[in-house]
């Protein structure tokens, strides 16, 4: 919990530092100013992998980790990031930046928990405080979908970055009702036997993660982005393949140090869990990622208007993946 403290306060201070600072001079050609828009835990590994082997091709990363998705995409609109991640259908649709999704990482694999001690049901829920990653993000459309599914209204909706983070408060007690990943719904069942409920979720489909940046930065980067998004393919299915991939490239590059050795049986579990769910992207989304979107997002309310008028280059720019399609074949 130490390290997940000290890992909390330098993205809070780093965020605050970005919000009050001056825009940055344009970054150099091969450069790349990646904002992580969370805290790096076990699901990062695949994504972080791909950035380092995109460094061992010449792509100049530098990776800035915010504490927030709407940080991430505030940095990519004052210009003080090049590439964001997250799933910004909110910013991209009321925001005039021309910011657009070029390749989807995974898909949404979330579960809401509930303290059994105060709620049993999704119509426990009904008035009752939730917290979730951020604004826009998708734990929030995923209860904002289920409570609609279940005809209830959410009282507060406080937001609460980092998965372990939310299950840490839910161990406290501090939360009642939250969202996490797989790691730490299995880590909650494992500390806690029979303390958590988990509420039942419908199938999504939907983006969790994706790679996003302005349309500018894209025509003009184009090589630089192409690297990183076929090395982001490469680790989704290198991972699918064999989830224990997932701790030789942890070891490799030496990510997440602060978790130490005894997380790679976690971490082979969890990519294990989520290969089978065929949950990472393998040919990086494109146009049928973005209408499984436009479906999930706004029957979450977090995007107007009727799904089938929307348009997929609206919100896509599908040119990275198809050139990383055709150079590596479609899984």
């Amino acid at each position: 919990m130490a390290s997940m403290t000290r890992r909390t306060i330098l993205a809070t201070a780093f965020a605050a530092a970005l919000a009050w600072s001056l825009p940055l001079s344009a970054a150099n050609a091969g450069d790349m100013r990646i904002a992580f828009g969370d805290l790096p835990g076990i699901e990062s590994i695949q994504t972080l992998a791909a950035i380092e082997r995109a460094k061992e091709r010449g792509v100049n990363v530098e990776l800035i980790v915010l504490n927030d998705e709407d940080l991430a995409a505030q940095a990519i609109v004052g210009g003080q990031a090049d590439v964001g991640i997250g799933a910004p259908y909110t910013l991209i649709q009321k925001v005039g930046v021309p910011i657009r999704i070029f390749a989807q990482i995974s898909t949404l694999r979330f579960f809401p928990v509930v303290n059994s001690e105060f709620y049993k049901e999704w119509k426990d829920l009904d008035g009752q405080e939730v917290a979730v990653q951020a604004r826009g993000s998708g734990t929030e459309a995923v209860m904002l979908l289920m409570a609609k599914n279940h005809g209830i209204k959410l009282g507060n909706i406080s937001y609460v970055p980092g998965s372990e983070v939310r299950r840490n408060a839910l161990l406290q007690g501090t939360i009642k009702a939250s969202i996490v990943d797989a790691a730490n719904r299995r880590a909650l069942e494992a500390e806690a036997p029979g303390k958590f409920i988990v509420l039942p979720v419908e199938d999504l489909g939907a983006s969790d993660e994706a790679l996003f940046a302005t349309a500018d930065y894209l025509k003009s980067n184009a090589a630089d982005v192409d690297i990183l998004v076929e090395e982001l393919m490469k680790t989704a299915r290198e991972i699918t393949a064999n989830p224990a991939v997932a701790v030789e490239l942890r070891n490799k590059y030496k990510l997440l140090p602060d978790l130490g050795a005894e997380a790679d049986s976690e971490i082979t579990e969890y990519y294990k869990e989520t290969a089978e769910a065929g949950s990472l992207a393998l040919n990086g989304g494109g146009a049928d990622a973005a209408k499984d979107d436009f479906a999930f997002f706004s029957l979450a309310g977090q995007i107007e208007g009727d799904p089938a008028s929307l348009k997929v280059e609206d919100f896509w720019d599908v040119s990275a993946i198809d050139r990383a399609v055709a150079k590596l074949g479609k899984k």
